[in-house]
């Protein structure tokens, strides 16, 4: 089970689809058994979060933060700003940059981590992405 929850007021976001879709991305890359929470928020909430955790006083797109528990992953904050912004400079949907930040996020909660892994996360993500239809 995913819980999306919406934490910004810019959008209205459709929480039940966005829940569906992190299911059948967490289906797709092997997870079915797990849960996660996700939220969406605003540029101003990630980048206290983003200086908080990670010491980069900046807004980002997507933060992963690992439970370390095999049933339940951990959370996910997307940032519906930034993720608008990438959207417009990318030439993709909103809902299709949404998604691959989901899919991102559920990567780095399943163990992936692009920073260190040579590339493996990127192969699978893009593979994801073509499976996902994003």
């Amino acid at each position: 089970m995913v819980e999306v929850v919406n934490r910004q007021r810019r959008l209205k976001l459709d929480t039940d689809a966005w829940s569906d879709f992190a299911e059948q991305a967490l289906n797709a890359i092997g997870n079915n058994e797990s849960s996660a929470t996700i939220a969406f928020v605003s540029d101003k909430k990630i980048r206290e979060l983003n200086r908080q955790f990670r010491g980069m006083d900046k807004a980002t797109d997507v933060l992963s933060f690992p439970a370390g528990e095999k049933t339940n992953l951990g959370d996910i904050a997307v940032s519906v700003d930034t993720a608008t912004r990438q959207a417009k400079e990318t030439g993709l949907s909103f809902d299709d940059e949404i998604a691959q930040l989901i899919l991102h996020g559920l990567l780095h909660l399943s163990g992936y981590d692009h920073e260190t892994d040579n590339g493996e996360m990127n192969r699978f993500e893009l593979k994801m992405r073509r499976k996902l239809g994003i």
